[in-house]
C-alpha cells in the first residue's frame, strides 16, 4: 500500500485537466520515471511555480472536476512518480478518479464546505495531512490546528488502495 501521508500541495482552481497534470508532449515516454520533472509544468495558476510547489509535496488539495480533459494513466503515473499518492478535491473526472485508485492511489472526494474550511484555514501555511484508512479520515495538521475530517471511499476502491491497485488486486482475487 502506498503512503498517504505528507505535505499538502494546494492548488485553488477548478477544472485542472490532464494535460496540465502531465502535457501531452511528453506521454511518449516509455518509462514513468521519465515524466517526473514536467508534473504540473503547464498548470495555469497565478503564482505557481512548480520547481518551487511541488518539492517535499505528498498530498494536492483542489478544487472542483480535478483530472478533466483527456483519459489517460499518465496523468496518475506523474502524480505517482513524484510521490503524489492522494488528491482531495470536490470532484473528479470519472475516468481520472478510477485511473487513480486502478495506479492503488486515492482520489477522495470531500464536501465544498470542507474544501472551503481545508483552504481557509491551512493555504498558504505548512501543512500536512495524515491519513488513517482504517477509520476513513484525515488528521490535518498546521500550526494551531488539528482537524480531524472523514472521508468515504467505496468498499472496492479501498480493496484497490490496499492491494497497490488493479493488477495486483486482480492478480490476488482471480
Amino acid at each position: 500500500m502506498k503512503n498517504f501521508n505528507g505535505q499538502i500541495l494546494f492548488l485553488d482552481r477548478d477544472d485542472i485537466n490532464t494535460d496540465e497534470i502531465i502535457p501531452a508532449k511528453y506521454l511518449t515516454e516509455s518509462k514513468r520515471d521519465a515524466l517526473k520533472p514536467f508534473l504540473l509544468e503547464d498548470m495555469a495558476l497565478s503564482g505557481f511555480l512548480p520547481e518551487r510547489d511541488i518539492p517535499g509535496k505528498q498530498v494536492i488539495i483542489s478544487r472542483s472536476n480535478f483530472g478533466c480533459g483527456s483519459s489517460r494513466e499518465h496523468a496518475p503515473w506523474a502524480l505517482d512518480v513524484n510521490g503524489i499518492h492522494l488528491v482531495i478535491a470536490e470532484s473528479f473526472a470519472r475516468i481520472f478518479k478510477q485511473n487513480m485508485f486502478n495506479c492503488g492511489m486515492m482520489a477522495v472526494e470531500l464536501p465544498k464546505g470542507t474544501i472551503d474550511d481545508l483552504f481557509q484555514k491551512c493555504h498558504g501555511k505548512p501543512a500536512q495531512i495524515e491519513t488513517d484508512i482504517d477509520h476513513a479520515r484525515f488528521n490535518v495538521v498546521s500550526p494551531n490546528l488539528t482537524w480531524t475530517v472523514s472521508f468515504v471511499i467505496s468498499e472496492f476502491e479501498e480493496a484497490l488502495v490496499r492491494a497497490g491497485g488493479w493488477v495486483n488486486y486482480a492478480d490476488a482475487a482471480y
